[in-house]
């Protein structure tokens, strides 16, 4: 009976003990997403990256013109051509479309490392700013809604993005 009244007096310890840890953890939420398109730095990168790809999009067309031209020169000069004179401008159409086809992806790649570049100061303005809300406000976790790291938010969450905006100085 002792051994009963011990075993049931530390369930009902831990079970106390345990609530009243829980009590202590306080979690809210924030959407990075809504607060990135309030930031008025983000209007400034998005000017920057239209110009950065309004640069790329000049070179491609450029590219495609040259490619263009000489295609034509040859269809129009094909029949007048010698076979050595007919390969190598085959050879150069085909060097020009390898380029342009390189040049696409690495416009790709470089497009994405100049968003990456442009919104890294933002993100992490953002990310000081939560910093600074979560332990002003003792949040044990703030959970980020916009990528999806939270897979369940309870009545109870708190939303501190409109903190995080005013820390930011924004609307």
């Amino acid at each position: 009976m002792k051994r009963l009244f011990k075993v049931l007096f530390l369930g009902v310890a831990l079970f106390v003990m345990s609530g009243v840890a829980q009590a202590q953890v306080k979690i809210a939420h924030v959407n990075t997403a809504e607060i990135l398109d309030a930031m008025p730095d983000k209007a400034k990168a998005e000017k920057d990256l239209e110009k950065y790809y309004g640069e790329l999009q000049s070179q491609l067309q450029n590219m495609a013109k040259e490619y263009q031209t000489k295609m034509q020169d040859y269809e129009a000069n094909q029949a007048t051509m010698s076979n050595l004179v007919k390969q190598s401008k085959e050879k150069e159409i085909v060097d020009l479309q390898t380029r342009i086809q390189q040049f696409q992806a690495n416009a790709e790649q470089d497009f994405e490392g100049k968003r990456a570049e442009l919104l890294a100061p933002i993100l992490e303005k953002i990310q000081n700013a939560i910093n600074v809300v979560g332990k002003e406000k003792g949040y044990t976790y703030v959970l980020d809604l916009a990528t999806g790291a939270a897979v369940y938010v309870g009545t109870d969450a708190v939303d501190c993005t409109s903190a995080v905006k005013a820390k930011l100085g924004i609307k």
